[in-house]
């Protein structure tokens, strides 16, 4: 560990100068020789080296959310190469190269804060062997190891020997008492929050080396801070116990706010968007207008969250409008079923009514040409001239042929019910 730390000791001037600076701030209110002077201080170079590194983080989130993109072209590699592994990781690795992307952008962060980390442990360790370091002299020296957290020295080990420890003004079983907490508390934050990413912001539906990856760090990390922590000297393990502390409580806002599409996270976030959204009537943020306006672009390519969160807002009478805002009323370009397919508003065709079989017979007549059935008899005489009228009249002539007609269609319905009659032939 030292040979690490000298690596990066090009750096432990700025450490020392931070430390220094915040040391004489919180050394005029709780006392220059005081744990919470030095505890603080470390502290709160934590919390600028973390504020420093949002930057980086936002540019982590990015990666991130252009790895879920790829997860649909992930998911047919793998069941395009389900039986070759070796020729699934080649077709992994080619679309990672082809898209920009970095399955292991994720440790960025870890691995740009490390230089500061050694640093830190440089500068103690050097306060601890009784050697001035950067801008620490040997009046400061003196003041950093007087102080004690819970009484614990600063630069105090948990595999110190009790003379070491003596000479620090300190017990041995105190020491390991702190250093032991420390070091459970930093592995299992360090747990939690891997445990939370892979639990609550990961879309489960597609198997990427990505996600391995993840899990053997949820395993790898905490084991490994349990390890080396016992070198670790008091003020590397509330440093490390802080950016742990402040990456949890960052990344629990992550998820809670941004999560990834397809977790379960992003189920727990559409469903209380949603009760805001109708409880009020509109997106009342930037942020819930971005979601809105991405759910709204996928289309049909939206998950089941995304579909249950759209068709809850059209049930309510609202409708999620492109631009991300909502309105009321249904969209019908954006309503779907649960199925994913687009349900429109315009009603059912209506199936026709069933007809009988006399009902089908007359119609086939009809469209065959058959003599239309005469209304009445007054309409008959009022198409004839009178000179064509016949001795007194055409009514006569009209009733026979009408009751003619009337007769066949009684005689075909006879055909049906008893024996054919043999047509007698026409009189006319």
């Amino acid at each position: 560990m030292d040979t690490i730390a000298s690596i990066f000791s090009f750096i432990t001037t700025p450490v020392s100068w931070v430390i220094v600076q915040f040391h004489s701030v919180y050394g005029a209110i709780f006392g220059p020789d005081t744990g919470w002077a030095w505890g603080l201080s470390i502290v709160s170079l934590v919390i600028l080296i973390r504020i420093c590194l949002i930057p980086l983080f936002v540019k982590q989130i990015k990666a991130t959310r252009a790895m879920q993109t790829l997860q649909p072209e992930m998911k047919k590699i793998q069941e395009r190469y389900k039986n070759d592994k070796q020729r699934q990781s080649e077709e992994m690795m080619k679309l990672y190269k082809e898209t920009g992307t970095n399955p292991l952008s994720s440790c960025l962060p870890i691995l740009a804060q490390s230089p500061f980390f050694f640093a830190l442990y440089h500068v103690l360790n050097s306060i601890a062997s009784n050697d001035t370091i950067g801008v620490i002299n040997k009046s400061l020296l003196e003041s950093a190891q007087k102080a004690h957290v819970f009484g614990a020295p600063l630069a105090a080990k948990f595999t110190d020997s009790a003379d070491k420890v003596s000479a620090l003004d300190a017990s041995l079983t105190t020491v390991r008492i702190v250093t032991a907490i420390m070091i459970v508390l930093m592995s299992a934050s360090q747990f939690y929050t891997q445990r939370q990413l892979m639990t609550k912001n990961v879309d489960t539906t597609v198997k990427t080396p990505f996600m391995q990856q993840q899990k053997m760090l949820m395993y790898v990390f905490p084991i490994m801070f349990a390890v080396f922590g016992i070198n670790f000297p008091v003020g590397v393990l509330v440093y490390w116990l802080t950016t742990n502390v402040w990456t949890m409580g960052q990344q629990m806002y992550v998820i809670r706010n941004n999560p990834t599409p397809g977790s379960t996270a992003q189920a727990a976030y559409l469903e209380r968007l949603h009760k805001h959204v109708t409880q009020h009537g509109k997106t009342r943020s930037r942020g819930e207008r971005a979601i809105v306006k991405a759910i709204v672009a996928k289309g049909r390519d939206r998950n089941e969250f995304e579909r249950k969160f759209i068709n809850g807002l059209n049930k309510a009478g609202l409708a999620a409008q492109p631009d991300g805002t909502v309105t009321k009323g249904v969209n019908p370009e954006v309503a779907e079923t649960e199925d994913g397919t687009p349900a429109t508003g315009a009603a059912k065709r209506q199936q026709p009514k069933r007809q009988s079989k006399s009902q089908r017979q007359s119609g086939a007549r009809s469209a065959g040409g058959s003599e239309p059935e005469t209304p009445t008899t007054s309409l008959i005489k009022s198409d004839e001239p009178d000179d064509a009228k016949p001795d007194g009249g055409a009514a006569k002539p009209a009733a026979s042929k009408t009751g003619s007609g009337t007769a066949r269609s009684k005689a075909q319905s006879g055909q049906r019910k008893g024996p054919q009659r043999p047509k007698s032939p026409s009189k006319k």
